[in-house]
């Protein structure tokens, strides 16, 4: 327990340049703090002291205004920057080497009803190794987030994200995707690159503009004119079946 403490120490100095030393981030880090509170409360659980595991993750609660439920399973060097607000429901999942930024949910999209059907079902999301959650996002369900992406701030997932890419949006939606594996994804601050992203939005209306515009060059084509003036070829009367006088001559009987 000691050994994964002090990595969840050095990860957080690695990913903070605001932290200086282990012994700032043991005593002034909520982040670290609610961790630590996690660890002692999930061991209670999982012992079958449910009370008692609720009872130290609620004081947890009060003291670091971070909110993780005892039965949610965390792997090893979770850093969770700021804090305040962030929640994690109890059949959450996280990974290794995962960072969340203050006001992040990974919470259930059930109804407050029928709760007995409920229990000891999957209801809050998975996030595998290296996933970045920006702050305010919002996790939701029982979704798998996969290795190495990254949620923008303020983004509300409710649908599998694939490894290694951007989302970001209410519903969130891929702006970027990386060529690079999982181990070699660059950190990300607050889950959002800085560069020049494009917009899902309008990238699809650039996409309908460009189609209206290829629809408009056919219709053009097609309405030119092939040789006459109007574009409607002549015809000699004798050919339309019409007398010299423009009136129409008599079909010969039994033909059409």
């Amino acid at each position: 327990m000691f050994k994964n403490l002090r990595e969840d120490i050095d990860a957080m100095i690695a990913r903070d340049p605001a932290a200086r030393n282990r012994f700032e981030v043991a005593l002034l880090y909520p982040g670290f703090q609610a961790v630590l509170f996690y660890r002692i409360s999930h061991a209670f659980w999982v012992r079958g002291w449910r009370l008692v595991g609720r009872a130290i993750s609620q004081l947890s609660r009060w003291l670091t205004g971070i909110e993780i439920h005892p039965g949610a399973k965390i792997g090893r060097r979770l850093f969770i920057d700021h804090g305040m607000g962030v929640v994690v429901g109890e059949t959450s999942e996280i990974g290794d080497d995962v960072t969340l930024y203050h006001g992040v949910t990974l919470g259930g999209v059930a109804p407050s009803v029928d709760s007995d059907s409920q229990r000891d079902q999957k209801r809050h999301p998975t996030l595998e190794d290296g996933v970045i959650v920006g702050s305010g996002a919002q996790v939701l369900g029982p979704v798998t987030v996969g290795c190495g992406a990254r949620i923008g701030a303020n983004a509300v997932v409710t649908k599998d994200v694939p490894s290694c890419v951007t989302m970001v949006g209410i519903p969130a939606k891929t702006v970027q995707a990386s060529k690079a594996g999982p181990e070699d994804q660059r950190f990300v601050a607050y889950g959002t690159p800085t560069g020049d992203i494009p917009d899902p939005v309008a990238r699809a209306l650039e996409g309908l503009l460009d189609e209206v515009q290829s629809l408009r060059a056919r219709v053009n084509t097609l309405e030119a004119p092939t040789g006459g003036g109007d574009g409607i070829e002549a015809v000699a009367p004798e050919a339309r079946g019409d007398d010299e006088d423009g009136t129409a001559g008599d079909a010969p009987k039994g033909e059409c």
